[in-house]
Formats: structure tokens, C-alpha cells, sequence
């Protein structure tokens, strides 16, 4: 299983009822098990986290991250300088990189962790900026695809919505998390890893609640995707289901309220 973690295993506040005997479950009877997140850190940063909110390390067995795809993509674009948007909690995401952070002015591209201040401001604060930066022409690295995160029932704007905007300025943004490619490649090698023998695509599960991140990008890698909806008034119905998936323009094996065994 390739697990999405905000939204399926805790809200950023605590965990969601079954998610971990789920976890625990499936490790147990069904295979290896690696938490796939669109966090903009590095994977270690997460365990304790996790750690914290309650969930046994027994109920997985690795995790990667959108940070750990977007290491690759920032080394993919040194030496030059870069421009930074993001808060210092995501420092962490450049150790050992030797980046080269100037202005605006003065900076090869971009690198976008999310808003530095994510409880007040909003994406249209960072319009003019945005707009400055794709008239230079700078490419983007997106740390974070996801627009928002739902934080203990407060939704928190991420790096994707800023990255969004930059697309609509005519700036080319690079993503390394869900649902694109290389972070793909690095949970399926993290499988790999803990099976200790390869894994075939038919027999892996990506269980998300992201129509265009958790599900397209399993779509899009080969994999089934599970659906979790959180209930509530998400879908109507069978045929509200279907619209939105058709909408979205991906497909899923099935679905669940929350993550339970």
C-alpha cells in the first residue's frame, strides 16, 4: 500500500478513527506498507511527527515525501542561484544543498515551499510577486502540489495554489509530488525496499484522498487507487461520485468513508 498522510491517517491535529489499526492490519496480512505525502520535507521529519500524534512506527514501514522528489528536481538546477517562497519550518528541505539564495533579481529559479505565513496570508497576496517573477521567465520548483490541507477542520493554503497561479502567468512550474512521476518512483523503489523483492503495479493499493493528487497520480503510475472520502456530504451520492471522478478524469477500484479495517 502507498498511504496518503494528511487527510486519510490524521488531520494535522490528530489521528483519524482506524486509520493506524488499518495500517497495522494490512502490514500484518497484505504486504509492506509506505506513507506517500506531499509534505515539501524531507521523509525523516515525518516519523516524528507522527511519532507525536500517536501512530505506531509498526503500522509502516517507510516514508517518502513530495520534499524527498523535490531534492532531486533542486539538484537537478544547481549551481544557480535561487529565489526562495516558503516559512524556515521547511529549512530542513535544503540541508546539504549548498543552495545559493538571492533576490528576486538576481535568482536562475524558483524554489516554492508554501506561504510564509500560511495562518494569515492568502495565494492573492503573493500575486504582484508572482507575476514579477513569470515576466523574468523563471521556472518553478513546486514543493507541494496540494491547493489546501484541511488542519483540524481549518483549511491551510499549500505551495500548489501559489504554483497555480505561476502556471496562469504563463510560468513554468515543476512539481516532484503527487501526482507527478518522481515521487512515484521513489515509493515504489521505498516497496521495493521493504518486500525485498520487486513489486508488481497490479498488486499495489494507493489509498488517497485527492482526486487530482492521490488518485491521478496513482492513475497515472499504473496503480489501483482507493478513494477516501471523509463522509460528511463529500459526494451525494453514487451519481455525484461519478460526476466528480469523471470530471476529474481519473478512476478508482473504490471507496471508503475513512481508512478502516
Amino acid at each position: 500500500m502507498l498511504c496518503d498522510a494528511w487527510g486519510v491517517i490524521h488531520n494535522g491535529v490528530e489521528l483519524m478513527p482506524g486509520a493506524a489499526e488499518a495500517m497495522m492490519r494490512f502490514r500484518q496480512t497484505c504486504g509492506p506498507l509506505v506513507i506517500l505525502t506531499n509534505a515539501p520535507r524531507p521523509a525523516s521529519i515525518i516519523p516524528p511527527q507522527l511519532d507525536r500524534l500517536g501512530l505506531s512506527r509498526e503500522a509502516y514501514d517507510a516514508v517518502v515525501t513530495s520534499g524527498d522528489a523535490t531534492r532531486d528536481e533542486i539538484m537537478r538546477r544547481l549551481p544557480a542561484p535561487a529565489f526562495r517562497i516558503g516559512p524556515e519550518k521547511d529549512d530542513p528541505l535544503f540541508d546539504g544543498l549548498g543552495i545559493d539564495f538571492r533576490p528576486l533579481e538576481e535568482a536562475g529559479f524558483i524554489i516554492c515551499t508554501g506561504l510564509a505565513d500560511d495562518q494569515r496570508e492568502t495565494p492573492d497576496d503573493y500575486r504582484a510577486l508572482l507575476r514579477q517573477a513569470a515576466d523574468r521567465g523563471l521556472e518553478m520548483v513546486c514543493a507541494n502540489p496540494d491547493i489546501v490541507v484541511n488542519w483540524g477542520g481549518r483549511m491551510i493554503w499549500c505551495a500548489g495554489a501559489l504554483g497555480a497561479i505561476y502556471a496562469e502567468f504563463g510560468g513554468k512550474v515543476a512539481y516532484g509530488g503527487k501526482p507527478h512521476a518522481p515521487i512515484y518512483r521513489l515509493a515504489l523503489a521505498a516497496l521495493e525496499a521493504a518486500n525485498g523483492a520487486p513489486v508488481e503495479r497490479e498488486r499495489v493499493l494507493a489509498v488517497g484522498d485527492g482526486l487530482k493528487t492521490d488518485i491521478l497520480g496513482a492513475n497515472r503510475a499504473g496503480l489501483d487507487g482507493l478513494l477516501i472520502t471523509h463522509g460528511g456530504g463529500i459526494f451525494d451520492g453514487a451519481e455525484d461520485m461519478t460526476e466528480q471522478l469523471g470530471a476529474a478524469g481519473v478512476k478508482i477500484v473504490g471507496a471508503m468513508e475513512r481508512l478502516q479495517w
